[in-house]
């Protein structure tokens, strides 16, 4: 790194050298106060959040120089010890054509000025002979890995629903049928996303269809799975549901896919639903909650970082929309106050 610095002779500029290491380590610093306790680092890498490890892996390497490994690492939902294990490890013929790939494609997008996307980036190699050639899909990867879109691509929106074409989803059972006729036999949950000042968190709800009320919920700053599994984990404690009696029904995203979540499905023997690709129809009540949840509450709100959003979400949803909130649906009646006439008409 180089940096001109004024001599004491007027007109004479000098040149000074600073080492590499000491540059990397400034740019690094810079970027992870750029960052805001990962800000920064959520808009880069939204599209390796539901890919394997080696391809964040790949995505973290490729940004040392930006963002703080630890930071990249709590984001993606990588073990950092790992991401070193995997740097060290001597790379394959594979995987160094990828790198070879990654290589050309980050320099064709530079040379287009940021404009190319994947599929006139694959063209252009294809048309040199000195360069590695790869095909559409695997230049979309590279993409990915390394961070690049298209400049011409549209304004940044956090993506909650990223489905795993290596997964094979549940049928849609729910089909759109979102009555119930007793607590705990129809669950559905989904994620959304809540701007902060330090960036997005993510907020994941299971609501029960019997009453409409929030059974269990989660906040995190990453969209890894255990933003989900930490949402089923607390709605079953505090249900204690006759599990085998228990549909849940969610979208198609990767979190709600992932073998740890099924696993714990068909673990506790909970059957499992999920929406067509595409149809926010199927999942209508969790879509209507989120509605509610903003336009009555967040919308008016700022928040400062993760720690401020949980605590006006739990507002929301402990002290207003559970034990409060008329319900159209519920006869006017608030969740809470639904269900424990329910109870009463049981016992008699």
């Amino acid at each position: 790194m180089v940096r001109e610095v004024r001599s004491r002779t007027p007109g004479v500029r000098r040149r000074r050298h600073i080492s590499t290491a000491s540059g990397r380590e400034q740019t690094a610093a810079e970027a992870a106060s750029r960052s805001r306790n990962g800000k920064s680092v959520v808009k880069k890498s939204n599209g390796v959040l539901c890919e394997g490890v080696a391809v964040k892996y790949a995505w973290i390497k490729q940004h040392r120089d930006l963002f703080p490994v630890i930071v990249m690492c709590r984001v993606l939902g990588v073990s950092k010890s790992g991401f070193y294990k995997w740097l060290k490890a001597v790379p394959s013929p594979r995987a160094q054509r990828s790198e070879r790939i990654r290589k050309t494609v980050q320099e064709i997008h530079e040379q287009s000025n940021e404009i190319y996307g994947s599929y006139k980036i694959a063209e252009a190699m294809q048309a040199d002979d000195n360069l590695e050639t790869a095909c559409r899909n695997t230049v979309a990867l590279a993409m990915r890995e390394i961070g690049l879109k298209s400049k011409v691509s549209k304004k940044f929106k956090p993506t909650t629903t990223v489905v795993d074409p290596d997964k094979r989803p549940a049928a849609n059972l729910l089909n759109q049928d979102f009555s119930a006729d007793a607590p705990n036999r129809k669950w559905v949950t989904d994620i959304t996303y809540l701007p902060t000042q330090n960036g997005w968190v993510y907020l994941a709800v299971v609501l029960d269809l019997f009453s409409r009320k929030v059974v269990g919920w989660s906040m995190a700053d990453s969209l890894a799975t255990p933003l989900v599994s930490t949402a089923l984990k607390n709605a079953i404690e505090s249900r204690r549901p006759e599990t085998q009696r228990l549909l849940h029904h969610s979208d198609r995203g990767c979190q709600y896919t992932s073998d740890l979540y099924q696993t714990t499905l068909k673990t506790l023997g909970i059957t499992c639903s999920m929406s067509r690709t595409g149809c926010c129809y199927d999942n209508a009540v969790m879509e209507r909650f989120f509605w509610s949840l903003k336009h009555e509450w967040t919308k008016h709100e700022k928040y400062a970082d993760l720690t401020e959003a949980r605590l006006s979400v739990f507002r929301y949803i402990e002290t207003f929309y559970n034990s409060k909130r008329l319900h159209q649906t519920l006869n006017y009646q608030c969740p809470d106050q639904f269900e424990r006439i329910y109870a009463q008409q049981l016992a008699a």
